[in-house]
């Protein structure tokens, strides 16, 4: 079990443990991932001896003992970001992170599913659209994109790598689109939204069709652009870009069946790799696997391929890894 794995199960058992308000108002504290996550993992949660909640208890409490609360200080958190991540970097995230209400109204389609969120939204401009999408994670506008016809998809994916910021009236009519208030709007400065790797990294999460039909859509508008986007996407294959030591970090994180179904669909030289860097052992055995699995849905190998994907930027955005596109040798995270 990974670290990460490990800090949900330990979360959600300790949810567990709390009457029904007292979860709740922890559950308010979070986002919809997060809720999400741990929802899953309390509905699956087996029975636990008891020892091993009194335990984590012990560890929350030598925890709180530790010392005096911890304050949130917005400069304090931008100056952590920019030496961890570098200043273009940190831009976009410290957008995301530090907001707040400027994006108030787009919070409640974080928590609908991808064809909920599409069908509210789908009537709108697609300059709206698109202004709304480069404020969701890449791989929930990926997902809501697919719910779109052809025609509105490619539109709207042409505005986001065409869009260089979010002005403040932009983000006024946003709210309004999805009436919701949008407070302080005239103090708001343009956000460093969209464009050329927005687009790509959600074309990351659409699918080999969808993508391939988008991308020729915005080739014929602009031959030069869809280069840009094809060589800001990252994709399975540039995992063999990545050192050793980030392949290694990488294999940690990741199930091994996962890794099987992944690797059916990957080239010989990428297998090679993952093979170099493993046990003796465990390379066998993963060679075993891979000749005694049958055929696999091209669908269930990118799903997978995907969700190691989503594992290594989680790993790059933490700085454990380095990876980069097929555009160059920039750090692509």
């Amino acid at each position: 079990m990974s670290s990460n794995d490990e800090g949900l199960e330990k979360g959600a058992l300790l949810l567990l443990t709390l009457g029904a308000d007292e979860a709740a108002e922890v559950l308010k504290q979070l986002g919809p991932r997060e809720v999400q996550k741990l929802g899953a993992a309390m509905a699956s949660m087996q029975a636990q001896p008891r020892e091993r909640v009194e335990g984590i208890l012990d560890e929350l409490i030598a925890y709180a003992d530790k010392g005096s609360p911890i304050e949130a200080d917005h400069e304090h958190i931008k100056a952590m970001l920019t030496k961890a991540l570098g200043d273009e970097r940190a831009t976009h995230l410290i957008s995301r992170v530090l907001q707040g209400s400027d994006t108030a109204g787009i919070e409640s389609l974080k928590w609908m599913d991808a064809p909920t969120a599409a069908d509210m939204i789908k009537n709108e401009h697609p300059q709206i659209i698109a202004t709304i999408l480069v404020h969701l994670e890449f791989d929930q506008a990926g997902d809501i994109l697919k719910h779109f016809t052809d025609r509105l998809r490619n539109d709207v994916l042409l505005r986001i790598a065409t869009l260089d910021g979010v002005q403040p009236v932009a983000l006024k009519e946003l709210n309004e689109a999805l009436t919701r208030m949008l407070s302080g709007a005239s103090a708001v400065k343009k956000t460093a939204m969209g464009g050329v790797r927005h687009a790509a990294e959600i074309l990351n999460f659409v699918g080999s069709a969808a993508e391939t039909a988008i991308l020729d859509n915005v080739r014929e508008y602009d031959p030069d652009l869809a280069q840009k986007i094809l060589d800001e996407m990252f994709v399975f294959e540039n995992l063999l870009d990545l050192d050793d030591r980030g392949i290694q970090t990488l294999l940690r994180e990741v199930q091994s069946d996962s890794l099987v179904v992944a690797l059916k669909g990957a080239p010989p030289e990428l297998r090679e790799k993952i093979f170099k860097n493993m046990s003796q052992r465990a390379a066998e055995m993963l060679r075993e696997d891979l000749d005694s699995r049958g055929p696999v849905r091209l669908s269930e190998v990118e799903a997978e391929q995907k969700e190691i994907l989503k594992t290594a930027r989680r790993l790059a955005e933490e700085g454990q890894i380095a990876l980069s596109s097929g555009g160059g040798d920039d750090a692509f995270v």
